[in-house]
């Protein structure tokens, strides 16, 4: 089954073309990568997806029922987490109230004068399993915006997944860190998203070689080819647009 489906989808900016025919199709319990040079259109692709833009034709699916124009938080509601490729935490808040946050509006649990937050133990725990699970235990009572720049990203991706979604979205995750914090990022993904089905974009061929199950590859905002690792590696369209000669 197709967890994720694009059917037709165009968009444009004021004129400006930016998404033509995009037919994608991501699996149930797959790790599916979109690759592409800049301006390819895989952010947008993103957001349309997410329910950020409105695509200017064609439709999204979501395990087979159209949700085309939904509303990011109705999108959240019923299974999706997405992670941004610039930071969107709560930066004043500690790592624990982000993450407490979260679970909250998983769970449906509102704020109000009768009900203080800290005394309800469930919630409390599960927090607590989740900061332990992204190894920042240590950090909980920090500042979101004290973190280091890697912690800082695994706090990220750790939100996208408080509300336990089917299908989650990571743009360039790996963005802007180092060797051994992209290492840590990868295997805190493998963790965090064992047995739920990925979509990500990213820069850094490496993450995408070693995570991907399967690769799209868009350029200028069409897609060239959807394959394996090894039938991208192998494809020459790719090569002559994107790859060249990268050995991965």
């Amino acid at each position: 089954m197709n967890m994720l489906e694009t059917k037709g989808l165009y968009h444009d900016f004021s004129g400006l073309k930016v998404l033509f025919d995009i037919n994608l199709q991501v699996k149930e319990g797959e790790r599916h990568a979109v690759i592409g040079p800049n301006g390819a259109g895989k952010t947008t692709l993103f957001n349309i997806i997410t329910g950020t833009y409105k695509p200017s034709k064609g439709k999204v699916f979501f395990k087979g029922k159209e949700i085309t124009g939904l509303k990011p938080c109705d999108l959240c509601r019923i299974g999706m987490g997405r992670s941004f490729q610039i930071t969107s935490t709560f930066n004043r808040l500690t790592a624990f109230q982000n993450i407490r946050l979260a679970i909250l509006s998983k769970r449906g649990v509102r704020f109000n004068l009768l009900r203080k937050v800290d005394k309800i133990e469930e919630i409390t725990r599960e927090t607590e399993e989740v900061l332990k699970r992204i190894n920042l235990i240590g950090e909980r009572n920090f500042p979101a915006g004290a973190l280091s720049y890697g912690k800082h990203r695994a706090l990220e991706i750790s939100l996208a997944m408080a509300t336990d979604p089917e299908l989650v979205l990571l743009d360039e995750f790996a963005a802007g860190m180092s060797r051994d914090e992209t290492h840590n990022a990868v295997a805190l993904i493998r963790k965090l998203t064992e047995g739920k089905t990925v979509v990500i974009i990213e820069h850094d061929m490496d993450v995408v070689f070693s995570l991907a199950d399967r690769i799209t590859v868009l350029h200028y905002g069409r897609i060239l080819a959807t394959g394996t690792p090894d039938e991208i590696r192998r494809n020459q369209e790719v090569k002559d647009a994107y790859l060249g000669d990268l050995e991965v």
